[in-house]
């Protein structure tokens, strides 16, 4: 088996001959567009493979991931892998059948179609065969596989391992993110609070300037007014002066007229 060193699929169909390309390429998008949900394409032991990602299934008896089927450009042919059919007896014979329906040979070996040109296979075939098996249709196949193999056991409690640590990084995850999320809470809650607290002063400040301006206009009022009762004291007093003089002054001019009658009476009574 050819395999290539390329690390992705682009680079893989650029390596290849213009019509094996064309060949490979017009595969690829059969089996694109009838992969189920849940399986990923990529490079796969130096081939074109879709698979289980590890993050879905982990452990398996080789550290690969789980693969549903392979496309390669080998040094005589062009080889189709489908691990499903090697897997499924009843898949296999309907993947037979379909072929000869189709007037195709079939060369295969366990999981390996090889043929030459896109010519050689029945792509509907093709198609109906990568649609019918999904993720946890071929785990189980697997698991089924390798029950009672001496690998079997050591592969279950990996898996438990790794589904124990995926559900504490799951946890830590949630908490990291809640964590975060009340800090942003927090941090955005802070100019809210901060402009609250301005806003607050700012109309703390302004009752006390009105306050400070209605204390001042009561003291002034107040002053006023004392400045008033003073002057009224002031003119009462002054009046007071005044009559009191005049008073004095009326008296004055009584005396002498009363004293000048008075003598004078005297003399007429002489």
């Amino acid at each position: 088996m050819v395999s290539s060193s390329v690390s992705t699929v682009k680079e893989y169909l650029a390596s290849l001959p213009a019509d094996r390309r064309q060949a490979v390429a017009a595969v690829r998008e059969v089996v694109n567009r009838n992969l189920p949900a849940g399986f990923k394409e990529g490079m796969l032991y130096g081939m074109i493979g879709w698979y289980v990602p590890l993050e879905r299934f982990p452990v398996t008896y080789n550290g690969q991931p789980l693969a549903l089927a392979a496309l390669a450009s080998q040094k005589g042919h062009l080889s189709l892998y489908l691990m499903a059919v090697y897997g499924d007896p009843a898949l296999a014979a309907e993947f037979e059948a379909g072929f000869a329906a189709a007037g195709k040979r079939l060369n295969m070996g366990k999981s390996c179609v090889r043929f030459r040109k896109l010519e050689d296979l029945p792509l509907d075939v093709i198609g109906d065969v990568i649609r019918r098996v999904g993720v946890e249709e071929l785990i189980a196949a697997y698991e089924a596989a390798r029950a009672g193999t001496k690998g079997a056991k050591k592969e279950a409690a990996a898996r438990e391992r790794a589904a124990a640590t995926e559900a504490s990084a799951a946890t830590a995850k949630s908490a990291t993110k809640k964590s975060a999320k009340k800090k942003a809470s927090a941090t955005a809650a802070k100019p809210a609070a901060k402009k609250a607290s301005a806003a607050t002063a700012k109309k703390a400040s302004a009752a006390k300037s009105v306050t400070a301006e209605k204390a001042s206009a009561a003291k002034s009022t107040t002053k006023k007014s004392s400045a008033a009762t003073a002057s009224a004291a002031t003119a009462k007093s002054t009046a007071k002066k005044a009559s009191a003089a005049k008073s004095t002054a009326k008296k004055s001019s009584a005396a002498p007229a009363k004293s000048t009658a008075k003598k004078s009476t005297a003399k007429s009574a002489i």
